[in-house]
């Protein structure tokens, strides 16, 4: 059996080569579940204060453990491999802060806070991104889809959970929903009012 020095070792080669945060699970593998869950937890911590103060850091998102450049030495990386992220259009952006803010959503709660008709692509770029999935269906007339964002939406941000989700405020800002014109600040309130409480069927 490895050594925990070895299978420290294991566990960052694991992690550097993986394109994807991996799982405490994920991570077992390596050991055919010799080490417990606990021990790589512990190594894990060992790990990322191994790599403080460099360039790249180990953090612990939604799905998992990755190795990830700080934000403040992208600026250079990118000067090598300028390739931009896509550009969403303020409507999509819009819709995703109000499935993140108010989730689980329909289209028809999407409409009524916008106070306009969302297009079916919008939905679409979402999904495509992998930032919001069907979780459910609502239990009324036409059970209508209910949305959600995915692991994959908070692991982009860096997040661990919906609870880290910086202030409305921030959202906006970043956004440029600054509400400048009252039919912003109508959608900055409703986005920031209660999250609704429906009843959700089985996406199944």
């Amino acid at each position: 059996m490895l050594s925990l020095a070895e299978a420290k070792i294991v566990l960052e080669t694991a992690l550097l080569a993986s394109a994807e945060p991996l799982s405490i699970a994920d991570l077992r593998k390596l050991f055919e579940q010799e080490i417990g869950a606990d021990t790589i937890r512990r190594l894990l911590e060992e790990l990322r204060e191994d790599w403080s103060g460099r360039g790249v850091e180990l953090i612990n998102l939604a799905s998992g453990w990755r190795f990830q450049t700080r934000p403040e030495y992208q600026v250079y990386l990118e000067r090598i491999n300028p390739e931009r992220a896509p550009r969403y259009s303020r409507a999509v952006l819009e819709t995703l802060a109000i499935v993140a803010y108010r989730q689980p959503v329909t289209r028809g709660d999407i409409e009524e806070i916008r106070g306009v008709t969302v297009s079916p692509n919008i939905i679409k770029a979402l999904e495509a991104r992998g930032w919001i999935d069907v979780v459910g269906h609502r239990e009324t007339p036409g059970r209508p889809a209910l949305y959600a964002t995915t692991k994959t939406f908070l692991d982009d941000l860096g997040l661990r959970s919906l609870q880290e989700l910086p202030p409305l405020e921030e959202i906006a800002k970043s956004l440029e929903l600054a509400p400048a014109a009252p039919e912003q600040a109508a959608l900055h309130e409703s986005v920031a009012a209660e999250p609704t409480q429906a009843p959700v069927a089985s996406a199944a």
